[in-house]
């Protein structure tokens, strides 16, 4: 059977493609997003069609044929986004470097190019599957044509379309008028929905049907049958004119008919000039073997130039999967043997485990996989379900494995690599193993080396540095209700699923290694800072920190009566009863009845309830916004905390176990989950109270220790400014010395009011803020305030030549560093819209000081870490929140700790400025802080 015509409908995936991926941009600024999308949906089909003629077709620019039948067809269509336009052109170029056919047909559109394809290849006796997300389609769809949507494995057939829609193919178009659509502005019949559609023409048949028996509409049995009769009438030329300007047309002039169109070999040279241009690094890798490919040593990556030590890592990559795997399953003891022999020679293996759990406190391992050279892994099943091991096959027993490994996964001269390999720290604990030895981690080496490039997460680094995609956990173990544990998964598919895992671990590892060694800065942050702190923060997750469950209770109570209060106090100032959370009923009563001024609008031009505009009018002074915020505000706080916390109390330990992130803020800070520490808030009395009940033990007091004012210090270091270098030289209060110079007032005789407005300053220029926001958040006119900012800049010039340097050099070099070297990229800060260019300056002015702050409450963690051991006290750590470390301490050594504790995090970095710690103790955290 000839294989089937593959015609892709480049113009639905541009637009999905564009709104499905995050913004990504290249060094230059060029959004790339919609270019990734759509051109990797074309190779997935390219793969899966392996053979079959493949033909794009994007719509013409202009009006079309329909807009002489409907003036008004398409018309409350947005423009496209610049963001998207700019990505047109590249898609085009890339298409036809691949040697794709691509058409482009004045006066018509995509569908219709393609509906004219599919009725030639019928003609030719071919079958025609069209790829597209385009729900027109259908009507297209017969014993010969089918659609598929590659962003949703979706495949429609005949019966695939009557099950999607209810009604079969050759009905869509009367399906369609009687809706008719909102997107194209197609009119249709009013209050006719899908239901009413699919009754319609289920009973009837075809509109024109419909029409000859308007009489038997009251029969059917749909809601409102009885009086759709009359509203049909009423509205019949409509919903002619809607079947009309539905109806895909299937006999358009082409230049050439399908079995002349004709694909030509791939231009792998000006691929790769492309995905060179577009910072491509996966299809780089992919392509650069080929034999027409440009030399390695003209590639480059995202950031710059590489050495040839990096391109030499990348081809390498990439031929690495050209060659077959060897992926040993291990159920005897001889062949564990054989591996063990291995793992002891190596100067490197990759480790990792498969496991029963997500959550680190209750994961329980399965088997484990390792890896020492690439393309040869082995998994060791240890605990699947005994239906899950191949016939004449036994597992071996997970104690006596672990038993024989455990001298070399605890031995510090055995070098490990793994991917996030915290969790399986805290995996083998569970198992009394305490693993050493672990020199890199691929999730930091890539986290490092362009926080901003990808996700960190195995695949994701695969498919960016490797152009492979792995197996995915969904392959071996399903989806939703239905998806099996580890345990569940029989070795034939778990077996290559677990090697895989160590052997793409190592992989990585040997083409990002390179990378970072080519810069000395990143490869001191990796090896001094990032990979230092990953064991410590695996024993604060394993310590937890101990909170009252019975006064979270109570606060819930407290909570929840006021949550009551304030819907009562929200429905007198809307003079109505109405649900606090449903967004239509909030914009009808705040902007048609109430009136307020509209701030923002939703997509399809709805005044938009969001937070942010819900607190621009609280900000404003309207009633009902204020209640509304403090009550969502409490809402957040008793769900996220007050109720959720004491569930997350674990039995063994009755602590509460967070985990930290290392490698999701893009500045360096770290992130933390189930509970986040990280968002409690501290400026209200109810946020406040929270820490209360995070606890020290009897016996035991918490020493919260916070490093004063890191960032305008750091600012003070970076900016070199003189005065403000005296300022924090004489300990002077900053904001107090900042507004004696922007006010021209002796410090002693600076008001309260001056001071807030200095430290306004103070923080809002490291945060970019402009005079409209000082204004706002000061409550003077903007004139006023940007007298302010000027002034300020005048008094502290250093700060004003930091910022126009860093923007220059960041628009230079494409990023930003820390003071210790770690790397921000930022993609956007060439990029033509100003909105978004101006939002990497600022985050090129303030990532310094952010990161820097990140990197320096890092390394006073393993200052201190290094310390405690010897130091003679009994403490240990248990949190750390932004700038702020909390330890817990024998009660008797409180006081010594604290003031030894605030020395250690003190001498952490040197800067131009004193660093200065504040530490408190108490019972709970509030009383510490």
């Amino acid at each position: 059977m000839s294989k089937p015509v593959i015609l892709v409908d480049g113009s639905s995936y541009l637009f999905r493609a564009f709104h499905a991926i995050p913004l990504l941009t290249n060094s230059k600024g060029l959004h790339t997003n919609a270019i990734k999308g759509v051109i990797s949906m074309i190779k997935r089909l390219q793969k899966d069609y392996a053979g079959s003629q493949l033909v794009v077709v994007f719509d013409a620019k202009g009006k079309t044929f329909r807009n002489d039948i409907y003036a008004d067809y398409k018309a409350h269509r947005p423009p496209m986004p610049d963001e998207l336009r700019e990505q047109i052109e590249p898609i085009h170029n890339i298409i036809r470097a691949m040697g794709l056919p691509l058409l482009i047909i004045d006066g018509v559109e995509a569908d219709d190019v393609i509906g004219t394809l599919a009725s030639q290849a019928i003609e030719h006796n071919q079958d025609v599957v069209i790829s597209t997300g385009d729900k027109d389609m259908a009507q297209l769809v017969n014993s010969h044509v089918s659609l598929i949507n590659t962003m949703t494995d979706t495949f429609l057939d005949v019966d695939g379309v009557k099950e999607k829609f209810g009604v079969p193919p050759e009905h869509i178009i009367d399906y369609l008028a009687l809706m008719g659509d909102k997107v194209d502005n197609i009119p249709g019949v009013p209050k006719v929905g899908e239901k009413t559609a699919v009754g319609l023409v289920a009973g009837l048949g075809s509109l024109e049907t419909i029409y000859d028996n308007l009489d038997k509409v009251a029969t059917l049995e749909f809601r409102g049958a009885k009086t759709m009769a009359a509203r049909l009438e009423e509205h019949k030329e409509q919903a002619l004119l809607s079947k009309v300007l539905a109806t895909i047309k299937c006999d358009v002039e082409l230049e050439q008919s399908l079995p002349e169109i004709k694909s030509s070999e791939a231009d792998n040279a000006q691929l790769l000039e492309l995905f060179r241009n577009m910072e491509f690094k996966a299809w780089i890798a992919e392509l650069s073997n080929s034999a027409d490919a440009v030399p390695a040593f003209e590639l480059t990556a995202s950031a710059g130039s590489v050495s040839g030590q990096q391109q030499a890592a990348e081809q390498a990559m990439a031929a690495a999967f050209s060659g077959d795997t060897e992926y040993d399953i291990i159920f005897t003891q001889a062949e564990l043997d054989v591996w063990l022999e291995k793992l002891k020679n190596a100067e490197l293996f990759a480790f990792d485990t498969e496991t029963t759990s997500l959550n680190y406190k209750e994961a329980r391992i399965v088997g484990v996989s390792f890896a020492v050279e690439a393309g040869k892994a082995a998994y060791v099943p240890l605990a699947h379900d005994a239906e899950c091991i191949p016939e004449g096959k036994t597992q071996l027993n997970r104690e006596e494995v672990l038993a024989q490994l455990q001298p070399i996964l605890e031995s510090e001269t055995h070098k490990k690599v793994g991917q996030h390999m915290k969790y399986d720290m805290h995996v083998l604990a569970n198992h009394g193993i305490h693993m050493r030895g672990v020199q890199f981690d691929t999730m930091l080496e890539s986290y490092i080396l362009d926080s901003v490039a990808t996700r960190h997460d195995m695949d994701s680094l695969a498919l960016k540095y490797l152009g492979h995609k792995n197996i995915s956990f969904e392959e071996v173990a399903g989806k939703g209700a239905k998806q099996l544990t580890f345990n569940q998964i029989h070795t034939d598919k778990a077996g290559p699923y677990a090697a895989e895992d160590a052997d793409i671990t190592l992989r990585l590892h040997q083409r990002l290694w390179p990378e970072l060694q080519a810069v000395p800065s990143l490869q001191k942050v990796f090896e001094e800072i990032e990979m230092p702190v990953m064991p410590i923060l695996c024993a604060m997750e394993e310590t937890g920190a101990l909170i009252d469950a019975d006064l979270l209770h109570e606060q819930s109570q407290q909570i929840e009566q006021r949550l009551q209060q304030l819907e009562q106090e929200a429905h007198n100032a809307a003079g109505q009863v109405f649900n606090l959370s449903s967004p239509k009923q909030l914009g009808e009563i705040l902007f048609e009845k109430q009136q307020l001024p509209v701030k923002k609008k939703t997509p399809k031009g709805a005044p938009s309830t969001a937070e942010e505009v819900l607190q621009e009018l609280a900000d404003d002074g309207y009633e009902l916004p204020k209640l509304l915020m403090e009550h969502r505000g409490l809402a957040k706080l008793k769900s996220t905390y007050t109720d959720k916390l004491p569930l997350m109390i674990a039995p063994e330990s009755g602590r509460v176990h967070t985990s930290y992130h290392q490698a999701v803020a893009a500045t360096g800070r770290l992130s933390s989950t189930d509970p986040n520490l990280q968002n409690i808030p501290i400026r209200s009395e109810e946020g406040r109270k929270i820490r209360q009940a995070f606890i020290a033990p009897a016996g035991y007091k918490l020493v919260a220790a916070d490093y004063s004012q890191i960032e305008l210090r750091i600012m003070a270091h970076l900016s070199d400014d003189p005065s403000l270098l005296k300022a924090f030289a004489d300990g002077r209060d900053i904001h107090r010395a900042t507004a004696a110079e922007v006010f021209g007032e002796t410090e002693e005789n600076v008001s309260d009011n001056q001071r807030r407005a200095a430290k306004a300053i103070n923080f809002g220029l490291i945060y970019g803020m402009s005079a409209f926001g000082l204004a706002k958040q000061i409550g003077v006119g903007r004139g006023e305030a940007q007298d302010y900012v000027n002034l300020y800049f005048q008094r502290y010039p250093g700060v004003r030549d930091y910022m126009d340097n860093t923007r220059e050099h960041a628009k230079e070099q494409g990023f930003v560093e820390t003071i210790f070297g770690r790397r921000l990229y930022l993609p956007e800060i060439r990029a033509k819209n100003a909105p978004r260019r101006q939002h990497a300056e600022r985050t090129a002015i303030n990532a310094p000081m952010q990161g820097s702050a990140a990197d320096i409450i890092k390394r006073a963690m393993i200052r201190v870490a290094g310390w405690l051991p010897d130091s003679g006290f009994d403490a240990r750590m248990l949190m750390q929140v932004h700038d702020e470390l909390i330890l817990e301490v024998k009660e008797d050594q409180a006081e010594a700790f604290a003031a030894e504790l605030k020395q250690q995090m003190e001498q952490a970095a040197e800067l131009k400025v004193p660093l200065v710690v504040e530490a408190g103790m108490g019972d709970n955290w509030e009383q510490a802080h």
